[in-house]
């Protein structure tokens, strides 16, 4: 797709599919035998704004290698964040390790409200209203996340919840009809 433009380059680029935020960036180091190894770590979040979330964390001896390894590691772990009436379906709470959030639905209309990595992540969601709250004795932005999505996992969406019962159903008729 060539397109005229003035003086820079002669492509347009590609929107990504994901929208990358990378929430930690620290220089790390290993102490070996032969002196220290400096590596950086990132941490970073990926969403598309209409439901699918994800999270990286990767080592790298550069930053720039360090971020593409926590991008493609945050692809592999994608999930969906079902979203109801413009807000999260239902309260929840998680817990990872120091870490606790708590999730709950908020009215249309006042945004998100929310602080620190878990803000990022609920906007990189999608989910237009809800209201968060880290609860856990940490400042942690890693383990908040990981908090996070352990309560992004705790979420039963509608969908899912009605053919699990009408597939419930169908096994425990099938299995009287067999006795018979």
């Amino acid at each position: 797709m060539k397109t005229k433009s003035k003086g820079r380059g002669k492509f347009k680029k590609e929107k990504p599919e994901f929208d990358q935020q990378i929430i930690d960036l620290a220089r790390v180091t290993r102490v070996t035998k032969g002196g220290k190894q400096m590596s950086f770590r990132a941490c970073v979040v990926l969403g598309n704004r209409k439901g699918r979330v994800g999270y990286g964390i990767k080592k790298g001896k550069d930053v720039q290698i360090a971020v593409e390894k926590a991008v493609n590691r945050a692809k592999k772990n994608m999930i969906t964040v079902p979203i109801v009436k413009f807000t999260v379906p239902h309260r929840v709470e998680a817990k990872y390790g120091a870490g606790k959030v708590m999730i709950k639905p908020a009215p249309v209309g006042s945004g998100i409200i929310a602080g620190s990595s878990v803000r990022v992540a609920l906007e990189l969601a999608g989910v237009p209203n809800v209201s968060a709250k880290i609860l856990g004795k940490t400042n942690n932005k890693i383990t908040n996340l990981k908090a996070l999505f352990k309560a992004f996992s705790l979420f039963k969406n509608s969908q899912f919840q009605t053919k699990d019962k009408s597939a419930k159903k169908t096994a425990k008729t099938e299995a009287v009809v067999e006795k018979i």
